[in-house]
């Protein structure tokens, strides 16, 4: 593997050689530095630095691990009308990302009893694991296509959560142009799965706002030191899987006819002005707004579900939507004045205060950004800085692995899993079953987000720690 060079502070480079059309660039702070062992995902950032149309530079984020194709914590930016689209750079799980409702309830007037009743109720709501069925399947078999169309403002004309809900998610819940045509059969079939979080990293967490960093800004986005806050992560689900899995294939048959090189499988990729690229943003953008549904309505479900331990009405509580961000995305944005395709997989997109395209509630501040951590340790709210552009508007969407999957089951105990969570309960299943999710298998989360703070892309808002958390096998 080529070496990565010091390129000032916190910043790595892999300048463009051979084949490749662009530099490298990586993100990390020294402790992540040291700890840095992986080949794998630099050398899939330098293969993605050999397409067609990338724009320089290609970006490693603190967070980055191996993924299929680009590494997850990888962003990649194309000319708009002479790059290539690549649905393995967006992933598997288009548009995983997570929100943050923030509640009135003071930590310490949520007695573990209660707390295990509201994780029971959510439970009950909100189906976990791989395959899961939504339990409002006869209401989204009537509104599918108006769901993969508008969005959230849909599921807010069903009755589905609140009228100022839009205001605080991403594109307001609402990518622009979806294409049902370029949808197949089967992911189609995978549709009934709102209202689900689905296996691995995806959970539903209980939390306290631990420690305010910037009170100007936490008092901007209705944040109070010591409350009960809730993050819901979780994506697409079987239906944006799907979608990636039949345009990856395609994309791979069609790249001879194109005159394409694809490095890898997971890069394959064709023109963005193609028959086939155009086909793939419009089911992509699809898979996008059926992911922000889905936590649309797992917010409303975690709404009631508070209602039905405590009583009363939902906003007694507060359970206002703090932000919602996608992580796995590709859209067109301007930067510097140049139109470019954008890929983020595993990356968050990031804007500072001033920019256009930030909800009118969040103009002056810029929006949160939000960093969950493992089930065991804290997640952060930041804010991005002006001069993260040169990164094209992206910081990291989470810790990032450090173990694999199958080494993290080998390599920790269930002993080892129980010690690290200590106080923070895990809904009511084997412990075993998540010892590929230990915090152990993840990077240190508060060094991952020191990485930008220290070189003043990003600004720390607030820390979240953990009470409870819901997760499927």
């Amino acid at each position: 593997m080529p070496v990565l060079e010091s390129y000032g502070k916190n910043c790595y480079r892999i300048p463009r050689q051979g084949n490749m059309n662009a530099d490298v660039l990586v993100y990390l702070n020294r402790e992540l530095y040291e700890d840095f062992k992986e080949d794998q995902p630099i050398q899939q950032l330098i293969d993605a630095a050999t397409l067609e149309g990338v724009i320089n530079p290609v970006i490693g984020m603190p967070d980055i691990h191996t993924g299929f194709g680009l590494p997850i914590g990888g962003v990649m930016a194309m000319d708009a009308h002479k790059g290539l689209v690549s649905a393995g750079a967006v992933g598997m799980d288009i548009n995983c990302g997570v929100r943050l409702l923030h509640t009135n309830i003071a930590a310490t007037d949520l007695h573990l009893p209660e707390l295990k009743k509201l994780i029971d109720a959510i439970e009950k709501r909100v189906p976990s694991g791989i395959g899961q069925k939504s339990r409002h399947s006869a209401e989204i078999s009537k509104n599918f296509n108006e769901i993969l169309i508008k969005g959230v403002p849909h599921l807010i004309e069903m009755g589905i959560g609140r009228d100022e809900d839009p205001d605080s998610i991403e594109d307001g819940g609402s990518m622009a142009g979806a294409d049902l045509k370029a949808i197949s059969k089967k992911a189609y079939d995978r549709g009934l799965q709102l209202s689900t979080i689905g296996g691995g990293n995806h959970f539903i967490e209980i939390g306290m706002i631990e420690k305010i960093y910037d009170p100007e800004s936490a008092a901007a986005f209705g944040l109070t030191e010591g409350n009960i806050t809730v993050l819901i992560h979780t994506g697409s689900r079987g239906f944006g899987h799907q979608i990636c899995t039949d345009y990856s294939a395609e994309m791979k048959n069609k790249a001879t006819a194109y005159n394409l090189i694809v490095p890898s499988a997971g890069l394959a990729s064709v023109p963005i002005e193609s028959r086939e690229g155009q086909n793939y943003l419009g089911a992509m953008v699809a898979a996008v707004n059926f992911a922000f549904c889905n936590r649309q309505w797992i917010t409303d479900d975690v709404r009631k579900a508070f209602c039905s331990v405590f009583g009363g009405g939902d906003v007694d509580y507060g359970l206002n939507l703090v932000y919602d961000v996608a992580h796995n995305t590709a859209r067109f944005e301007e930067i510097k004045g140049k139109k470019m395709l954008i890929h983020r997989k595993g990356a968050t997109r990031a804007l500072p205060a001033g920019h256009p395209d930030n909800p009118e509630k969040y103009l002056k501040t810029g929006h949160p950004v939000l960093i969950p951590g493992s089930m065991g340790s804290a997640s952060y709210v930041i804010k991005a800085e002006h001069g993260v552009e040169a990164i094209y508007n992206s910081v990291n969407h989470g810790a990032g692995r450090v173990l694999s999957r199958t080494s993290a089951k080998k390599e920790i105990t269930v002993e080892d899993l129980k010690d690290r969570l200590g106080k923070v309960i895990i809904s009511g299943r084997d412990y075993k079953a998540y010892l590929d999710e230990a915090p152990q298998a993840y990077k240190n989360i508060d060094q991952v987000v020191e990485t930008f703070t220290e070189i003043g892309l990003s600004r720390k808002v607030a820390r979240l720690r953990p009470l409870a958390v819901i997760k499927g096998e």
